[in-house]
């Protein structure tokens, strides 16, 4: 990940050093430690958590994506608030947290 993604790329290593199974999409291919980086928007089922790192703009192809991923929830990390995915996820019974993931591992409430 370019230097901007860094809390991104810390947050892969903690979910998997926290025993958390990870499925990392992003705008570039790449990898963090055995993770690989996919983009585009894979088919993927019974998701927990989405936790974000792209920013309100760079969300916009992904909202109806990850509605369509009927997660538990998601994280909007500091930086990625987006009203209008935070309107359709509630809408949609996804809970809607905004938090660090990084802080929330450290503090035992991710």
């Amino acid at each position: 990940f370019p230097s901007h993604d860094k809390e991104a790329n810390k947050a892969i290593r903690a979910l998997v050093e926290y025993g958390h199974e990870v499925v990392a999409i992003g705008l570039r291919e790449s990898e963090v430690g055995d993770i690989k980086i996919v983009q585009g928007f894979p088919p993927l089922s019974e998701i927990d958590t989405v936790t974000l790192y792209m920013n309100a703009t760079n969300q916009k192809d992904y909202i109806e994506y990850i509605i369509n991923l009927k997660p538990k929830r998601i994280i909007f990390n500091p930086g990625t608030w987006n009203e209008d995915l935070a309107d359709l996820a509630d809408k949609a019974g996804i809970e809607v947290d905004a938090d660090c993931t990084l802080v929330m591992l450290a503090t035992d409430s991710y």
